[in-house]
């Protein structure tokens, strides 16, 4: 394909030019650029488009900002360097546009600017919401508007291009089709300027731009500003050929000095093992060899061989991902037909996420030459901005992959998972915000992923559970969550413009569940999934806790209460005190309802339904977080948590919760002893935190859930806590454990905070730095001492 795209430039682009030097006419007006699709094309089907124009400059200019957007997606050349991918994911009310500035990438004399713009129809993601099959380019002032799309620009349908299924996925995937291309049919080097458009057609002009909340008629996207920067792209060479089938190669091929020549007639197999799972956009570059069939296959981990089993867990079993010897690959695909030529290049669309790739070639009546194989990292930009160093080592290794797995499922959005679903589902991505403000301090992800969510709210009140997607669904738990994460924005960074915009949600959640309350304000019947937790136990049905014959459930009340709890304080600080009088009557009729109808006195645990059947560590986790027990009895009953082997256990997803119940029991020096499932993670050869605490049959090898470490290794062992909105104020309670020394940073909205733990001869000696203007405390062995900004020294 294009072995341009991927060179230093393109690099340079995504890290130099993006540009939000937007024209506040771009905002306010309906653009002169038109949407233009292909004539003939059938809007909703699959297919994959090129759009191009000539232009002429006098001269190069210092500046030149575009804007620009398609439908699925698209990317933007300029005389053939890429300088743009899109659009970043949203829904048709409000479908973002990219800024760019380009002037690096102009000349004096010819330009040409160009687009691949592809819709995978049936085919595309259950992320990809779409209208119809669109590209549309505007200037972003007169100077600018040579470049607008209408019907003078050039276009043709690429017929290289069908969609191929992944190959014997066993669970659910929602990613989206992987492509097959061949060669044969490209047109080679259509973005740059000397290109031959002869033959292509004049682009069909749909209709004008329209920025969402302008006051005009036409249909399809309302455009807003794209909100995040753009992604990150980084060059990642694999690093281990793990298996060669009849060839035998040098691995020196991996750096990319050495080509590959594979004999006519012949059919070889390769293993590629990145070390480490990853998502990048595959690039392999090839000559020669018409005709020959290449097959690119990514997995996370291999399958063990147990085809004749009758259980089919046994046939989907993972083992240690280090280990190849008796497995096969199985997942999402690429094919290519080679088309003879030299220089031919192939890069995915979208990315793909592996750690393992195979690579299977079939050559006919030539040799294939492959000169090069490699992949481009992509994720959102995050900076690892937060330290933590401690006598125990095996801490770093913990935060590195949970690093890495919050990376992985950072892109457009946050993701559940980057090779199964792609979704930003309300459950993961709060403790995923959580990872992003402790570790990195950058809070745009986080902030789009709550105006998102609040954009997906359905009529009744409720929002969906996942949001952009194309497949509704509901999991009203997860709309309570949202408010706790609109909460946590509120405490951990501020902005209260930004949350008072969005108190019109969390009311509307409360609402909808207000609907379903009893007089007592218990809930019942509350439609919809309501999922909690991955566990298989008694009374638990596909995540659901039990629920009693009269459609009570102690989670859902429990649930309900931390969400009112969250709202009160919105309410009470930056709200309407309507609103919090009216949260702070729910919550106290709430926990005395809580208590009679779930608590039993004899067990000294709260049941899951008033039926005292089943127990959880989740219903009593939640009543110690949400005050319902307090004092003698949360500690009571966080020993409870501890060692009572009869309750359903949390999975890694719910001990977000469950960890810091018992911490704020008083169990916080336990903390290092918790992280068992996470060391089995490592010594199971994963390099990203598994779906679900059964790693050898677990579907992700990559859940970003499953990362409060990230989080409580600061925010527990550490001690760094928020202490008034906006982190204006600072705890500090650390829980060292069996720890002689510790210390750390995290990234703060004025600065950074700093922490250092050092037992020297029996005595503690802490030094804590606060940025400047803000104040805290310490507590440490029941006591509070005053931390000024600037440094703080004690001797314990």
């Amino acid at each position: 394909m294009q072995k341009i795209i991927l060179m230093i430039a393109f690099i340079y682009c995504y890290k130099n030019l993006s540009a939000q030097n937007i024209n506040p006419g771009i905002l306010t007006k309906t653009w002169n650029a038109n949407w233009i699709d292909v004539p003939g094309a059938k809007p909703h089907d699959y297919g994959v488009y090129h759009f191009r124009k000539n232009f002429i400059l006098n001269e190069q200019p210092q500046q030149f900002i575009i804007h620009v957007s398609a439908d699925n997606r698209y990317k933007l050349f300029v005389n053939g360097e890429m300088v743009a991918f899109g659009p970043a994911k949203g829904d048709l009310y409000h479908w973002n546009f990219e800024t760019v500035d380009i002037a690096h990438f102009l000349k004096k004399g010819k330009n040409i600017v160009a687009a691949i713009v592809w819709n995978f129809g049936e085919e595309k993601p259950v992320w990809q919401i779409s209208y119809q099959t669109a590209f549309i380019l505007q200037g972003n002032t007169n100077a600018e508007e040579v470049m607008n799309t209408d019907e003078s620009w050039k276009c043709m349908q690429d017929t290289a291009y069908s969609a191929l299924q992944p190959q014997l996925i066993y669970t659910y995937y929602a990613a989206g089709a992987g492509e097959k291309i061949n060669m044969n049919n490209y047109p080679q080097s259509w973005m740059v300027v000397n290109y031959n458009d002869s033959g292509w057609q004049y682009a069909h002009e749909l209709f004008v731009g329209v920025p969402k909340n302008v006051n005009h008629w036409s249909t399809g996207w309302m455009l807003v500003p794209r909100s995040i920067p753009m992604m990150e792209l980084t060059q990642q060479r694999l690093q281990k050929i793990r298996l060669q089938q009849n060839i035998n190669v040098n691995e020196n091929f991996l750096q990319g000095n050495h080509s590959i020549n594979i004999p006519a007639h012949t059919t070889v197999h390769f293993l590629f093992d990145q070390s480490f799972l990853t998502t990048a956009f595959p690039v392999l570059n090839f000559s020669k060899g018409k005709n020959a069939d290449i097959s690119l296959t990514y997995a996370e981990a291999l399958y063990i061989n147990e085809a004749d089993s009758v259980d089919w867990r046994m046939q989907h079993q993972k083992g240690n991902r280090n280990e190849i010897e008796n497995k096969h690959i199985n997942g999402a695909k690429d094919e290519i037909i080679s088309n003879g030529s030299n220089a031919q290049s192939f890069t995915a669309l979208g990315f793909r996420t592996y750690r393992y790739v195979a690579l299977d070639i079939t050559t006919q009546d030539e040799d294939l030459i492959i000169d090069d194989f490699y992949g481009m990292y992509t994720g959102y930009p995050f900076k690892l901005n937060s330290i933590f160093t401690s006598s125990d080592t095996s801490l770093n290794k913990i935060i590195e992959v949970g690093w890495r797995t919050a990376r992985l499922d950072a892109q457009e959005t946050y993701t559940d998972c980057p090779y199964y679903e792609q979704l930003q589902y309300i459950g993961d991505t709060r403790i995923q915000a959580m990872v992003s403000l402790y570790n990195s301090g950058d809070d745009r992800l986080m902030r789009n992923a709550i105006t998102q969510i609040a954009n997906s709210t359905l009529a009744e009140g409720v929002t969906e559970s996942r949001f952009p997607h194309n497949i509704h669904q509901e999991i009203p738990t997860f709309s309570l969550i949202w408010i706790s994460m609109l909460h946590d924005y509120y405490i951990y960074h501020g902005d209260s413009a930004f949350i008072k915009d969005q108190l019109r949600i969390e009311r509307q959640v409360l609402s909808f569940f207000n609907k379903f309350q009893n007089t007592d304000g218990s809930l019942h019947n509350v439609p919809y999934w309501n999922f909690t937790d991955w566990v298989e136990a008694p009374g638990w049905d596909g995540g659901v806790a039990p629920i009693d014959s009269n459609g009570n459930s102690a989670l859902m009340d429990l649930q309900l209460l931390m969400a009112y709890e969250a709202a009160e304080d919105l309410e009470k600080n930056i709200g309407i005190n309507v609103y919090a009088s009216e949260y702070t009557a729910q919550i106290n009729q709430l926990k005395k309802s809580i208590i009679k109808n779930y608590w039993n006195n004899e067990k000294k645990l709260f049941s899951d339904t008033k039926e005292k059947k089943y127990y959880s560590q989740h219903a009593n986790a939640l009543a110690i977080l949400t005050d319902v027990t307090n004092g003698e009895r949360a500690h009571n009953l966080g020993k409870k948590l501890l060692n009572d082997t009869s309750l359903t256990n949390a999975s890694v997803y719910f001990r977000y919760y469950l960890f810091q119940a018992l911490n704020k029991a008083g169990f916080g020096n336990g903390y290092l002893n918790w992280l068992g499932i996470w060391k089995q993670n490592l010594a199971m050869g994963l390099t990203t935190w598994a779906e679900i605490d059964d790693i050898n049959n677990a579907r992700s090898d990559c859940h970003a859930w499953g990362c409060s470490p990230n989080i409580e290794l600061y925010r527990i062992v550490l001690g760094i806590d928020s202490d008034a909105p906006g982190f204006s104020k600072v705890k500090i309670e650390p829980n060292l454990g069996a720890l002689t020394n510790a210390s750390g940073s995290i990234p703060h909205p004025n600065g950074n905070i700093k922490t250092s733990y050092i037992l020297q001869n029996g005595k503690w000696n802490i030094d804590i730095t606060l940025p400047s203007k803000i104040t805290g405390r310490l507590i440490w062995k029941g006591k509070e001492y005053v931390l000024k900004d600037g440094e703080n020294k004690f001797v314990f």
